[in-house]
C-alpha cells in the first residue's frame, strides 16, 4: 500500500505575446502558460502523476491555488484505492459540496479537479505501463463506464447505452491499435493563422505547413476585420490548392446576427468549418447560426465548461463539427462521457490543441475514440501548432501530417521542469 504524499504546482508562462503566436480577435497578446501538477507517492517505484491546466497568463494565478487547495483533499489518501476505483476519485472531488458550490462543475475549481484528476490517470498508466489511450482502449467495457458519471446525462445517454457501444468497439479494435500505432492520427495546423501575422508570414507558413510538413487542413484566425478577413482568406486559398481543406476561428468575438452576416461572405473559399462564432454558452444562438450559414459547418466546444452543456448542444444540433479539449473539464472520465455522447449523436469529433501541452495530451483520446468508440478517422483530424513542445518528457511527434502513436507509459503531460524552469512564475 502507498499514499499521498505531496501535490506540487507549477506555474510556468511563456511569452509568446512576444511573437504574437496565439493572437486572435478576441486574444490578441496572449502568453501560454501552464498550471503543472505533479502527485507523489510513498511507493519506491519512483512514478509521480502529472496533470496541468492551460491558461494564457494571469489565469495560473488562480488556477494553481485552486490546485494547492482541492490537492489537499488527496494528501495522505491511499493511491491504489484511488486507481482501482477512479470513479472514486471522481466522487472524492467533483462532488465535494463546498467546492462544487463555486460551480456546480464548471469554471476554475472544475478545471483544477480535471488537472488532479489526469495526473491520477497518468499515475495509473504508468502503473501499467501503457500510454493512456492504449489503456482507455483496453479496458473492459463495464470497468472504464464505472467511472463515469452519468447524472444529468440520462435522458441523452444511458450506462448501458455506454456499454454497448463499447462493446461494439471490440469488434476490430485490435486492427485499429495496430494502425494508430504503424500510420498514426490526422492532425490539422493553425501555425499559419494568427492574426498578429503579416500577410507574408501567413502565406509563407501556410505553404510550410502543407507542402513541407504534409497537414491537410490548416486554420485561420478572423474576426477582427472583414476585409483582412477575405483578403487573407484569398491569400491563404491560393497558397494552399483546392485540395487542402481551409477552416476559420473567430474565438467567440461576434453576436449571433453579426456572425451570420460575416460568415456569409466566406462562402466562396469552401470552408471546413468556422470554428467558436459566438458565446461557448450559446446553445440557440449556435443552433441560429449553424441553420442561416449552412452548408458551412459549426464547430466548437474548447469552451465548453462539462459533459452537460456537450449533452445540450448535441440535443439541439447546434454544431455540425464537436471539439473538445484537454483541460477545459474534469479530466479523462467526462472526456470519454464526451466522446461517448459524440457517438450516440453521430458527431465528428476535432479535438482543440496548440497550447501547452495540450497536443500532448489530447492525442490520447482521439486515439482512443479511434479504437474503441468511433472506429473511425474519417473527417476527424487533431488541431497542431508547434509551441512548447520541448519542455515534455514525451513530446508529440509529427510525420506528414499525422500524429504518431504514444508508446511512453502516461498521458503525455510529464513535464522536464529543469528545462521550463527560467520561465517559473515569481510574484
Amino acid at each position: 500500500m502507498s499514499t499521498i504524499t505531496a501535490v506540487k504546482t507549477y506555474d510556468f508562462r511563456f511569452p509568446t505575446s512576444l511573437t504574437l503566436s496565439g493572437s486572435d480577435a478576441m486574444n490578441k497578446d496572449p502568453d501560454y502558460s501552464a498550471a503543472y501538477v505533479e502527485i507523489h507517492t510513498s511507493a519506491d517505484d519512483g512514478i509521480k502523476g502529472c496533470g496541468l491546466v492551460f491558461t494564457i497568463g494571469r489565469g495560473n494565478d488562480v488556477v494553481c491555488r485552486a490546485i494547492d487547495s482541492i490537492g489537499e483533499t488527496l494528501r495522505g489518501l491511499e493511491v491504489e484505492r484511488l486507481l482501482d476505483s477512479m470513479g472514486l476519485a471522481w466522487d472524492l472531488l467533483v462532488h465535494d459540496s463546498q467546492l462544487r458550490w463555486l460551480g456546480p462543475e464548471k469554471g476554475v475549481e472544475h478545471m483544477a479537479i480535471g488537472a488532479l484528476l489526469s495526473a491520477l490517470w497518468d499515475m495509473k498508466a504508468k502503473r501499467a505501463r501503457k500510454p493512456l489511450w492504449l489503456l482507455l482502449a483496453e479496458m473492459d467495457p463495464e470497468d472504464l463506464v464505472s467511472t463515469l458519471d452519468f447524472r444529468y446525462l440520462s435522458d441523452a445517454l444511458r450506462p448501458e447505452e455506454a456499454i454497448d457501444i463499447l462493446k461494439d468497439g471490440q469488434s476490430g479494435k485490435q486492427e485499429r491499435i495496430e494502425d494508430i500505432r504503424q500510420h498514426g492520427y490526422p492532425g490539422y495546423s493553425t501555425a499559419p493563422g494568427w492574426l498578429g501575422y503579416s500577410d507574408e508570414k501567413m502565406v509563407k507558413i501556410a505553404k510550410r505547413e502543407t507542402q513541407e510538413k504534409g497537414f491537410k487542413q490548416i486554420k485561420l484566425k478572423v474576426g477582427q476585420n472583414l476585409d483582412d478577413d477575405i483578403r487573407r482568406l484569398g491569400l491563404a486559398r491560393d497558397a494552399i490548392g483546392p485540395d487542402v481543406r481551409l477552416a476559420v476561428d473567430a474565438n467567440q468575438v461576434w453576436d449571433v446576427p453579426q456572425a451570420i452576416d460575416w460568415i456569409n461572405h466566406f462562402h466562396d473559399f469552401d470552408l471546413a468549418w468556422v470554428e467558436e462564432p459566438t458565446s461557448p454558452d450559446d446553445i440557440i444562438g449556435h443552433a441560429t447560426i449553424a441553420r442561416a450559414i449552412n452548408p458551412i459547418p459549426v464547430a466548437t466546444g474548447e469552451q465548453m465548461q462539462n459533459r452537460i452543456m456537450f449533452k445540450q448542444f448535441l440535443q439541439a444540433n447546434a454544431f455540425g463539427i464537436m471539439q473538445i479539449d484537454a483541460t477545459r473539464v474534469a479530466g479523462p472520465q467526462e472526456i470519454v462521457l464526451e466522446y461517448l455522447l459524440a457517438r450516440k449523436f453521430h458527431k465528428i469529433v476535432c479535438p482543440h490543441a496548440g497550447g501547452v501541452g495540450l497536443c500532448e495530451m489530447v492525442c490520447h483520446f482521439a486515439m482512443f475514440d479511434y479504437a474503441a468508440v468511433s472506429c473511425t478517422t474519417k473527417g476527424r483530424m487533431i488541431e497542431y501548432v508547434d509551441n512548447q513542445h520541448e519542455y515534455f518528457v514525451n513530446p508529440v511527434h509529427i510525420s506528414q501530417g499525422m500524429y504518431q502513436a504514444p508508446t511512453a507509459p502516461g498521458n503525455g503531460a510529464e513535464m522536464t521542469v529543469e528545462t521550463a524552469q527560467r520561465y517559473l512564475h515569481q510574484e
